[in-house]
């Protein structure tokens, strides 16, 4: 009779391994969880409600004053709020994360709108992620500049990287 391998030895279990690495790793990633979700489907006389309290005063105002606004616009434009609030992106950067096959998926013209009326400081984006980097990886100042600035990095401008390495 043959031994039994370890469980650790199996395929399987490095192939679940794997599968909830990927998984978890989208999830921190990707954006998008369940809260970020009900936000979005909530029904728009509710925005008096206490439940909607969680919408920026900045994204009520700009559906608000522009009824005529098309819903996919209005959605880029809440995404486009949602990385720029938590992962700090730069202008290039959000509208290719809105516009990607592996992104959001919005449309060209969608994600230029959001670009434009997303209430965002990209000084202060540029120096939050050179601070994550800083103290994340210990990197150098220039090589911050390079990452900020790089097409394949976060692709912020000069002038933003500059500001952001400066105040480092």
């Amino acid at each position: 009779m043959e031994a039994k391998k370890p469980v650790y030895k199996r395929v399987w279990f490095w192939i679940v391994i794997a599968v909830v690495v990927v998984a978890i790793a989208g999830g921190a990633a990707g954006g998008g969880g369940t809260q970020e979700k009900t936000a979005d489907i909530a029904p728009a006389d509710s925005a008096s409600s206490s439940a909607a309290s969680s919408t920026s005063a900045t994204e009520e105002a700009a559906v608000k004053e522009e009824p005529e606004v098309p819903t996919e616009y209005t959605s880029a434009l809440k995404k486009a709020q949602s990385y720029s609030d938590t992962m700090h992106m730069s202008k290039a950067g959000l509208y290719d994360q809105l516009t990607s096959e592996y992104g959001e998926q919005f449309s060209a013209e969608a994600a230029q709108y959001a670009v434009d009326n997303v209430n965002a400081d990209w000084n202060a984006n540029a120096l939050a992620k050179a601070k994550s980097y800083q103290d994340t990886m210990s990197m150098s100042p220039e090589a911050i500049r390079d990452q900020l600035m790089s097409e394949y990095g976060e692709q912020f401008t000069q002038e933003e990287a500059d500001y952001a390495v400066a105040n480092l």
